[in-house]
């Protein structure tokens, strides 16, 4: 029982709730011990005949025993990490009345100002952290539907047992509602309201998109010198396109990443990459009185119309009608699908290259890409949560719109914030375009309910798509050409008719050059932003933050794991910067 006491100890059990009882749970480990040593296991077939005195293999249990708790002790140690307090943007702090926070689904006095006592008892459940405090939390549409619960804010406060803790991971205060980083993202989103229907084939020669480019070309951030987010200049080529390093992957071929639209096969299952999408035309959430009653959280008024035919991701709409119901690591495990299917060799560090004897499956093989993909995203939302919901609390791009709608209105009583938008916002070129075609300077939305009820930055998606495209990375050779292994496969580089319909093979000069790093970092933006510019869903630097927070979450894990694989290795990754990250447990 020492022993038992010993292991109890160290993992925290006296540290328990005091609801749990130590002493009955160390009694009942104790019993059932003792029962599973009174009582041997039955072989499933035949009888006590058939049961040897020792495995085919001998080996020492109580070695094993102590290996693996002290790999768990180190690895625990390793990750007893304190950053401190991190800080916000200030907003909270300056706009005492929650308009420059997010305030989705609770209560709402006027536009875009929040009722106190609500606004209060969302900070004050997560200073006490007890889970009956979000029990009181004060919302706007008390016993409504999906949208008026406000959506997992105690995932922030979860517990992990392998990476980082979420509360020490890093990323930049989000920026302030009254940044002109803040107000370039918003006019991007508008352009982006209006652009949701124009295949992305058709950008050069579209008169709408030429205006954009204009447009965003004056705004101040995006001329400055702290402008590494946008693309610069911005052009037909890159409009709406991700960046990490000036030049990268996202710029590079089709708009749409390879791994959205090569096919694959999940297992005998035939993935054709085809998907539901919605009707064109469709705007939502245009009228001050529709987004006041969605702000509270009641059920929009509208429903989306979907497209009967299924096709090909070729437009800003068809990226946002993916993301509101994809499952979050779905991209990507169809790209480890992808890869699979045209041999896209392991990764250069991989024990098992020139292995005589034996080949990889549960360690370092396919089984464990898959496995570990899922994990990640599971991890990665955690630590989103928490700079969703504790440190950041960002508003949305809608809640934005209402604060611009409040301005140019003179909505009154004036939510604090709104005397202090930044004025690119006010004076770009777009805002005219939307109020002639909605009556309104709200962002006009792709889907009915907005945006899901929780804090902008960083983003889910973004972030489990950093953590998720960087497990990809230590399986597979990721700095391989891409077209070269298609030809293999009897495929090309390939990009959707203007209607969906069709695959046409891309003959742009680049095509050549694109690498499975950059179509992977350039897939992980073509879901976030899908979900944020095109959606009207989160703000660019909310998907910037998120995708490097994703990859910090990613190699926590990974170089957790090293120890835990029996064959020695040293894998390296090319990392989201191009720079290089080294995995081993040599």
């Amino acid at each position: 029982m020492g022993t038992t006491k010993k292991t109890n100890d160290a993992t925290g059990l006296e540290n328990r709730p005091s609801g749990f009882s130590r002493r009955n749970f160390v009694k009942g480990a104790a019993t059932a011990a003792a029962v599973a040593a009174a009582v041997p296991l039955q072989p499933l077939l035949g009888g006590k005949e058939t049961t040897a005195e020792a495995s085919v293999a001998e080996f020492n249990p109580t070695d094993r025993s102590n290996a693996s708790f002290n790999f768990r002790v180190n690895t625990a140690k390793t990750e007893h990490v304190s950053v401190g307090l991190q800080a916000d943007n200030g907003d909270a702090d300056r706009f005492k009345d929650g308009s420059g926070s997010y305030t989705k689904a609770l209560q709402h006095d006027a536009l875009g100002v929040t009722n106190q006592a609500s606004f209060h008892s969302l900070i004050e459940a997560f200073e006490h952290g007890k889970s009956e405090d979000f029990a009181e939390i004060i919302i706007g549409t008390p016993g409504g539907g999906g949208n008026s619960k406000l959506n997992g804010p105690q995932v922030a406060l979860a517990l992990d047992l392998e990476g980082l803790d979420s509360h020490a991971t890093i990323v930049p205060a989000a920026p302030s509602v009254t940044s002109n980083i803040t107000a370039a993202e918003a006019v991007e989103h508008y352009w982006g309201a209006l652009l949701r229907d124009v295949p992305f084939t058709e950008y050069a020669g579209n008169p709408t998109v030429a205006e954009a480019v204009a447009d965003m070309n004056n705004l101040s951030f995006i001329n400055g010198s702290q402008n590494f987010e946008f693309p610069s200049p911005v052009t037909p080529q890159n409009l709406f396109r991700g960046q990490i390093t000036p030049g990268d992957g996202n710029v590079h071929g089709p708009f749409v990443s390879q791994f959205m639209l090569q096919p694959a096969f999940f297992g005998a299952q035939a993935l054709n990459q085809q998907y539901q999408t919605f009707l064109p035309g469709q705007d939502f959430m245009t009228s001050p009185t529709e987004f006041q009653n969605i702000q509270n959280g009641r059920e929009p008024s509208g429903a989306v119309n979907f497209d009967p035919t299924h096709r090909f991701l070729r437009n800003g709409r068809d990226l946002s009608a993916y993301t509101r119901v994809d499952v979050l690591y779905q991209a990507y495990f169809t790209a480890f699908l992808v890869m699979a299917g045209i041999a896209v060799p392991p990764n250069p560090g991989s024990p098992y290259i020139g292995a005589k004897t034996e080949k990889a499956f549960a360690t370092l093989g396919g089984p464990d890409a898959a496995g570990t993909i899922g994990e990640m995203a599971t991890r990665a939302l955690k630590a989103s949560w928490f700079h969703k919901w504790i440190k950041d609390l960002r508003m949305r791009p809608e809640e934005y719109a209402g604060i611009v709608q409040a301005r140019l209105t003179h909505s009154t009583p004036a939510p604090q914030s709104a005397a202090h938008l930044h004025p690119d916002v006010l004076n770009s070129a777009v805002l005219p375009k939307i109020h002639a075609k909605f009556g309104s300077f709200l962002l006009p939305q792709a889907f009915p309910e907005g945006s899901p009820t929780h804090p902008c930055y960083p983003t889910g998606h973004g972030t489990v798509g950093g953590a998720c495209i960087t497990a990809i990375k230590f399986f597979f050779d990721c700095n391989h050409k891409l077209r070269p292994l298609l030809q293999a496969a009897g495929r090309d580089v390939v990009q959707p008719s203007t209607d969906g319909l069709a695959l046409n093979t891309y003959t742009g000069a680049d095509r050549d050059s694109l690498d499975i790093n950059g179509e992977l970092n350039k897939l992980a933006f073509n879901v976030s932003t899908g979900h944020g510019i095109h959606a009207g869903i989160h703000f660019r630097s909310s998907t910037l933050s998120s995708i490097l927070l994703g990859e910090q979450v990613a190699l926590s894990v990974l170089k957790d794991r090293a120890k835990s694989y029996n064959e020695p290795f040293t894998i390296h990754i090319t990392k989201l910067d191009g720079t290089i990250a080294t995995i081993s447990n040599q």
